[in-house]
C-alpha cells in the first residue's frame, strides 16, 4: 500500500496541475518556468477520485474485486459529481449508483463500449501495488479494473499497458535514467498489450524514441523528412502519438508512454513536457505523474508542488 500511495501522489500532483493549465496564462507560465503556477490549493479531478477508489479496493480486498470497485467508483460520483467526469461517465456511475449491473451499463453507455482514456487515468495505484509480482498479474487485474467502466477492447489495453509500464518504473527505479530501461519499459508494455490501435501506438512510440526516421515513420512523414532527436516539435508528437485530444486511449496512452519513458528519471521534466504538448492535460499528467512517481520516488516530485494539490484524504 506504500508504494500504491506513492503511484497515487504522483498521478493526483500531475492531475491537479494539469486542470490548471487549462487556463490559459498558466500554460505559458508553466512552460516559462514550472515554479510560476497557479494559486493553491489545486483540486484535483476525477482521475484522482476514480484511483482512490482502486486504491481503497486494493487495500480492503487485496485485489481488483469489480463489484466492490464498481460501488466504490458510483459513491465517489455521486458525492462530488462535479470533479470533471465525462459524460459517459456520468451516465454509466448514475445507472450503477442506481442499482443497475456495471457490467450491462459498461457495455451500453457506448456502442461497443467505451475506449476512452479514462481506464488507463485512474490506474497507478494498481501498477504500484502489483508491481513486484509477475508483470501478466499486473496485466491481468489491469483488465478487471478496466471492464467495470469500459468493455471495449481498446479501453482495457489502455489500462494493461498504463499499469504495466508503471509496474516496469517500479522494477526499474535505480536505473531509470539509462536507455535500457526505458526500452524495457516499452518492451513490457508490448509484451502483454492485447493487438489493436493501443498496441499499434506503443510500437509508434518506441520507434519514436530510438530510432526516429525507421519505415513507419517516413511513411507517416513522407521521404524528405528530417528529424533531429531530442529537438522534437509538438507538431510531430501530435501526429505519430496523438497527445488525448480525442479523450480515447488509442490517442493517449502511446503519447503518455512515450513522455514518460524518455524522463522516467525527473518527474518535474516530464510533466512539462506533457503539459506542452496540450490536449487532454490533466489526464496525460496524471498517467504520466503515477508512472514516473513509481522511478523517482516522493522525493523525485517537487517540493511547492505537492504542497499545493489539495489535500487528498484516504
Amino acid at each position: 500500500m506504500d508504494r500504491a500511495r506513492l503511484a497515487l501522489v504522483g498521478l493526483s500532483v500531475g492531475d491537479a496541475l494539469g486542470q490548471t493549465c487549462f487556463q490559459g496564462h498558466n500554460y505559458e507560465a508553466i512552460l516559462e518556468d514550472p515554479r510560476a503556477t497557479a494559486r493553491a490549493p489545486w483540486p484535483f479531478t476525477d482521475d484522482t477520485a476514480m484511483a482512490i477508489s482502486i486504491y481503497d479496493v486494493l487495500n480492503e480486498h487485496g485485489r481488483i474485486d469489480q463489484d466492490a470497485l464498481a460501488q466504490r467508483f458510483a459513491a465517489r460520483y455521486k458525492a462530488q459529481p462535479w470533479r470533471g467526469y465525462g459524460g459517459g461517465a456520468h451516465r454509466l456511475l448514475s445507472q450503477v449508483g442506481s442499482g443497475f449491473p456495471w457490467r450491462a451499463a459498461a457495455e451500453n453507455v457506448f456502442p461497443g463500449g467505451s475506449f476512452g482514456n479514462g481506464s488507463a487515468m485512474r490506474i497507478a495505484p494498481l501498477a504500484a501495488y502489483f508491481a513486484e509480482d509477475d508483470y501478466s498479474v499486473v496485466a491481468e487485474q489491469a483488465r478487471l479494473s478496466a471492464e467495470v467502466t469500459h468493455a471495449h477492447p481498446e479501453g482495457i489495453a489502455g489500462a494493461i499497458a498504463t499499469a504495466v509500464a508503471g509496474a516496469c518504473a517500479w522494477k526499474n527505479r535505480s536505473q531509470c535514467a539509462e536507455a535500457a530501461t526505458q526500452r524495457e519499459l516499452f518492451d513490457a508494455a508490448l509484451a502483454h498489450t492485447p493487438a489493436g490501435q493501443v498496441r499499434d501506438g506503443i510500437e509508434r512510440a518506441r520507434t519514436f524514441s530510438f530510432d526516429l526516421m525507421t519505415e513507419p515513420v517516413v511513411r507517416l512523414l513522407g521521404r524528405g523528412a528530417a528529424v533531429v532527436p531530442f529537438d522534437v516539435s509538438t507538431e510531430l508528437i501530435v501526429r505519430l502519438l496523438g497527445n488525448g485530444s480525442h479523450i480515447s486511449c488509442q490517442d493517449t496512452v502511446p503519447f503518455c508512454l512515450w513522455v514518460a519513458a524518455t524522463h522516467l528519471h525527473d518527474y518535474q521534466s516530464a510533466i512539462v513536457q506533457t503539459i506542452r504538448v496540450r490536449g487532454d492535460i490533466d489526464t496525460n499528467c496524471a498517467i504520466v505523474g503515477g508512472i514516473v512517481a513509481l522511478a523517482v520516488g516522493e522525493q523525485g516530485i517537487p517540493n511547492d508542488w505537492l504542497a499545493q494539490r489539495e489535500e487528498l484524504v484516504v
